[in-house]
């Protein structure tokens, strides 16, 4: 009997499967999207306590590889989270807290020196503008607050939230060698092992990430901080603070951060010293980018450029500044998940 013959082609057939496999993941991630939306009370403290578990997951392992007792090993490391997470958020809210009028006033000083050396129009009014970037700043810390704990001020929400991840990252640590047979109790039959590998690949990608950010924000903000000490520009500490923090965002956060510590010293202390303030940030930014980033982060996933902005822009657009956050490790954790998976599929071949 005669085959029939195809009624498309082997090219369009492929490009159709192709297609279908794109339009079924996609649907996957939008409706997995939406119900982290839905459930963000839930999933918030969640996602926190997984970055936690992460950044502190080594100091856990040794204290029990010395025979500690596992409950009392989550409990200290805990409770090192909360003195270095309350310490260093104290250093920061203080340093911003008692410079922070100084540095919106340069901020605005600047933005006058632009205006008036530019040419920009006389209609042009600094307050205006000032008074426009604060409505702006509060309604997308509005939008990012409400994205945490909807209906809860924002003092309660922060502190409910902070609470429920410090405890679930203290269940996280304690039974994270369980965590291997629930891989194995929830994946479908054979599958085990996948599932097993694809949550290990994760985790190394987030927890790289974590300890990675940490150590280069760490690093930028004193050598930025002695830097503008060096110059003696107002602020200085203040300016450190905010570079350590704009550091959890890649790129954005640092050429934020950055733009405003030479605006300051633009004001302040005059166009040399700002333009000296420029090479200090372009000397830690090349830095960064050609030795730290390299030698710290070179054994997890790299992305490239455009991909951070991309999920950096998704995740402000899901979740405000929560988002922006979350994005990169969230990215850094499929990239290692897609890696084991392209290793799973490439392996049988190459046996």
């Amino acid at each position: 009997m005669q085959t029939p013959k195809p009624l498309l082609p082997e090219g369009a057939r492929r490009t159709a499967a192709w297609c279908g496999v794109v339009l079924l993941v996609t649907g996957v991630a939008a409706v997995a999207v939406w119900l982290c939306i839905i459930f963000k009370t839930a999933v918030t403290p969640v996602l926190l306590a997984l970055l936690g578990t992460a950044l502190l997951g080594p100091v856990h392992s040794r204290l029990t590889a010395r025979g500690m007792n596992r409950s009392l090993a989550a409990g200290l490391t805990c409770a090192l989270l909360v003195a270095v997470v309350g310490g260093a958020g104290y250093i920061v809210v203080t340093a911003l807290v008692d410079t922070g009028d100084q540095i919106i006033r340069s901020l605005k000083d600047a933005g006058q020196w632009i205006i008036d050396h530019f040419g920009i129009s006389k209609n042009t009014n600094v307050d205006d503008l000032v008074a426009n970037a604060q409505k702006l700043v509060e309604k997308f810390g509005a939008s990012a607050a409400g994205g945490i704990l909807s209906g809860i001020s924002l003092i309660g929400s922060l502190i409910a939230t902070s609470v429920l991840a410090l405890l679930l990252t203290f269940f996280f640590l304690r039974d994270s060698d369980k965590a291997v047979q629930l891989a194995h109790s929830v994946a479908p039959r054979g599958t085990g092992d996948l599932v097993e590998a694809m949550g290990r690949r994760a985790f190394e990608a987030v927890q790289g990430f974590m300890r990675g950010t940490t150590f280069i924000a760490l690093i930028d903000a004193v050598c930025i901080t002695a830097g503008l000490l060096i110059l003696r520009v107002p602020g200085a500490v203040g300016l450190g603070a905010l570079v350590f923090v704009g550091a959890y965002i890649p790129y954005l956060g640092a050429f934020l951060s950055g733009a405003v510590a030479i605006l300051v010293a633009l004001a302040d202390r005059g166009i040399v010293i700002a333009l000296w303030a420029l090479g200090v940030v372009l000397a830690v930014q090349v830095l960064e980018g050609h030795v730290l980033q390299p030698m710290i982060q070179s054994r997890t996933v790299q992305m490239h450029p455009a991909t951070i902005m991309i999920a950096i822009t998704a995740g402000a657009s899901v979740a405000g500044l929560l988002g922006m956050l979350l994005a990169v490790p969230a990215c850094a954790a499929a990239f290692g998940i897609l890696g084991e998976l392209r290793g799973e599929r490439s392996s049988p071949s190459g046996a």
